[in-house]
């Protein structure tokens, strides 16, 4: 399904159901519930994490990294209130400690998008072509799934995005949609629908973004297992969008992948590791493999092959960011 989805997505076919047409009945009243019961007191206020992290770092010369969020409310960091708690914060704050180099945070996220903001979005990170940023973070994908958007439609616009920054000279790392069916308050049938749709969807950007070039981390199955047990500490108040624990443990997923895209994870770690099922796979079944583990990876590889274009699964080892909370940003 999600081979078919990125394919509609490449050239042009019509939406294909996530969930199938049959069930939307079934569920009309189980969403109306949801609706009424999940997103209550969410904070309006988005923290302002832009600026600059590291600072102390000696420069040597050359100026700091640029990083950039685009997305959603998750990548923007809504549902926490400090700036040092947000995802991209976390992130400019591990990739100063990895790189030994002042980083830049910026962010075009919204609150609120579907995909196709992401060409605005992208406009926006493009508009000045000598700040082209060397690192951007794509996560996005939640409210494609809530507001039904097809999922051709979604994937084409993702991938959109991965190509032209990429053409632009930024490395793009994508954090895939999270998986909806760990949200507490959702109760079957709609609680199921919600989690096919969205592994689905991940998959189908997973082969999306790396045919573009991108990387892609699997989040739902990361967050998925952690949620669920932990419902209490890793959603925020609004039983929707991860608290601050939460975005800490996506952050914790993705650091490896900005730093390997950016040539600076250990190169030992760079190799397939047959002890952690790692290696050289067809994208379309290494896409379906990161849809059903936790932090797993999958990066271009190969050449197109007899059986399509071929990617690089890794499934990465957790470290914390930072035993400390990050410091608040300079120069905002």
């Amino acid at each position: 399904m999600a081979r078919r989805i990125a394919a509609g997505a490449a050239y042009g076919g019509g939406g294909i159901g996530l969930a199938g047409a049959a069930a939307v009945g079934l569920v009309v009243a189980e969403v109306q519930l949801a609706r009424r019961r999940v997103g209550v007191g969410t904070p309006t206020r988005v923290p302002n994490a832009q600026g600059l992290y590291g600072g102390t770092l000696p420069t040597a010369g050359d100026p700091p990294l640029r990083l950039m969020m685009l997305g959603d409310s998750t990548a923007a960091g809504q549902g926490v209130h400090r700036a040092g708690q947000t995802p991209g914060a976390l992130l400019a704050s591990g990739l100063a400690a990895v790189a030994e180099r002042p980083v830049r945070l910026g962010s075009v996220a919204q609150p609120g998008a579907c995909s196709d903001d992401l060409d605005r979005q992208v406009a926006l990170v493009l508009a000045e072509p000598d700040r082209v940023p060397d690192i951007c973070v794509i996560m996005v994908g939640a409210n494609d799934v809530t507001h039904r958007m097809p999922a051709t439609r979604s994937v084409r616009h993702l991938s959109s995005a991965v190509r032209r920054l990429r053409t632009a000279g930024a490395e793009v790392v994508v954090g895939t949609c999270p998986d909806l069916g760990t949200i507490e308050r959702v109760r079957q049938p709609l609680r199921w629908l919600a989690r096919r749709a969205s592994r689905q969807l991940a998959a189908a950007q997973t082969i999306g973004a790396v045919e573009q070039g991108g990387r892609t981390v699997s989040l739902g199955d990361l967050l998925g297992p952690e949620f669920a047990q932990n419902p209490r500490e890793l959603f925020g108040p609004d039983n929707y969008h991860p608290s601050a624990e939460g975005y800490a443990t996506a952050a914790m997923a993705v650091l490896p992948s900005v730093c390997a895209a950016l040539g600076l994870w250990p190169a030992d770690e760079e190799h397939p590791d047959a002890l952690r099922r790692e290696g050289f796979l067809p994208v379309a079944r290494a896409a379906a493999e990161a849809a059903s583990e936790a932090g797993t990876e999958v990066a271009a590889a190969m050449p197109t092959g007899p059986r399509g274009p071929w990617a690089l699964l890794k499934r990465r080892r957790r470290r914390r960011v930072s035993e400390a909370e990050p410091s608040s940003p300079s120069g905002v």
